[in-house]
C-alpha cells in the first residue's frame, strides 16, 4: 500500500473502559504490545496520526499530537468530529483504540473507495455500519460540529446525512475472511477470546 500523504490516521481513544477495571484500552496488551502500537504501526500509511483522547495522560509516552473533543459528552461521534476538526489533510481515517486486528489491506479497500462526489466510506456487516473503521472527508466537521451542538446523534445518523459509501461485507471479507479487522475489546470476556491482557 502506497502512503495516503492527504489521510491523516485517527485513533479515537473515547471510553472509560469500566468493564475493564478502568484501564484505558489503548493500553491493553497482545503479544507484549499494546493495542496503540499496534496501530501506530500503520502510520507510516499516512500524512499524520492524531489521538483523540480527553483524558490523554496514559497515552504521554506515545508522543503523540493528542486533541480533545471540541463538543464534549457526545462519545464516539464527538471523537470523530474532534479528529475531522484538527485534521490537516482532506481526509480523516477513524479508528477505535481497542482494535489490535486493523490489516492494511482493509485500510486500503476504505481509501480506494473514496471519490469526488463522497464524503465518507465505510463496511457494513450484518446490514449495520461499522462508522468507527471508516474514511471522513474533514469538511464535514462544520455540519457535524452544529449537529452534535444541536443533538446527540450517532454515527450512524450523521453518516444516513451526508454522501458515504457502504461498502458490502464482502468487500471487507475479500481482504479479511474472519472480519478480524472490526474486533474491539469491551469486556473480560473479550480479552480472553482474542487473548489480550491487562497492561
Amino acid at each position: 500500500m502506497h502512503p495516503a500523504t492527504d489521510v491523516t490516521l485517527a485513533v479515537v481513544a473515547g471510553g472509560q473502559g469500566r468493564r475493564l477495571s478502568g484501564v484505558p484500552k489503548g493500553l491493553l496488551t497482545l503479544e507484549g504490545r499494546t493495542v496503540l502500537e499496534r496501530l501506530l504501526q500503520l502510520s507510516p500509511l499516512f500524512a499524520e496520526v492524531v489521538l483523540v483522547s480527553n483524558a490523554p495522560e496514559p497515552y504521554a509516552r506515545f508522543h503523540l499530537r493528542t486533541v480533545a473533543d471540541a463538543v464534549p459528552g457526545k462519545g464516539a461521534p464527538g471523537g470523530v468530529h474532534a479528529a475531522l476538526q484538527a485534521a490537516r489533510t482532506e481526509w480523516v481515517l477513524a479508528v477505535a483504540c481497542d482494535m489490535p486486528f486493523i490489516t492494511p489491506e482493509a485500510l486500503q479497500v476504505l481509501l480506494e473507495a473514496r471519490g469526488p462526489q463522497l464524503d465518507a466510506v465505510c463496511f457494513t456487516v450484518a446490514g449495520r455500519v461499522e462508522p468507527l473503521l471508516a474514511v471522513y472527508r474533514a469538511a464535514l466537521s462544520v455540519p457535524w460540529g452544529e449537529a452534535l451542538r444541536e443533538a446527540n446523534p450517532s454515527l450512524r445518523a450523521l453518516l444516513s446525512q451526508c454522501r458515504a459509501r457502504l461498502l458490502p461485507e464482502e468487500a471487507l471479507r475479500a481482504v479479511d475472511p474472519h472480519l478480524r479487522s472490526l474486533v474491539n475489546v469491551n469486556t473480560p470476556e473479550d480479552l480472553e477470546r482474542h487473548g489480550l491482557a491487562l497492561p
